[in-house]
């Protein structure tokens, strides 16, 4: 769980800042959220899953939709998954994620892997990973403004810093 998340149609955030969270959600504590498929707890972190056609996970290219909730912080990332895809649809939804990306935050830097994207500004990565069928995933990470202390806070009590978990997401050791 590394840098911030949904740019685009693609995912049905275009509303997205580095002040807002996707979704219509905000930072911080939450008080209410639409009820999870499940949810896994590790720590100080809780992850709310929400699969294809479960609010918030609503849009037309979405997969799953994961929030990441911190005991003290709240709300401090929000995950999108796309749906598996190839060739020329996977580029154009890439492309239109791109895009709207440089358009928010400016150019982005290379992440940990070599088709990962982050933008520091916005608090936002993009990157892909294999799906069963052999296509790609696209995946978005979003994160709010108290996810390092959030992080320290996980790392202290797991010995492993919440970041860890995105990078299992897409499958890098370190994004």
């Amino acid at each position: 769980m590394s840098t911030a998340l949904v740019l685009t149609h693609a995912a049905t955030a275009a509303e997205l800042s580095a002040d807002a969270a996707p979704f219509g959600f905000a930072w911080g504590p939450i008080t209410k959220v639409p009820r999870p498929l499940r949810a896994e707890h590790e720590a100080n972190l809780t992850a709310l899953f929400y699969p294809r056609g479960w609010d918030p996970a609503n849009g037309p290219a979405t997969a799953e939709v994961i929030l990441v909730v911190c005991r003290d912080e709240g709300l401090q990332q929000v995950v999108w998954v796309g749906l598996p895809m190839s060739g020329e649809t996977l580029a154009r939804t890439r492309r239109a994620i791109h895009a709207e990306g440089v358009r928010r935050y400016g150019e982005p830097k290379v992440g940990g892997t070599a088709d990962s994207e982050v933008w520091p500004s916005g608090r936002a990565l993009l990157a892909s990973r294999e799906a069963a069928d052999g296509n790609r995933e696209l995946v978005m990470t979003a994160v709010g403004p108290g996810y390092a202390a959030c992080s320290g806070t996980h790392h202290a009590e797991t010995g492993h810093p919440a970041g860890t978990h995105m990078a299992d997401l897409v499958g890098t050791a370190n994004p």
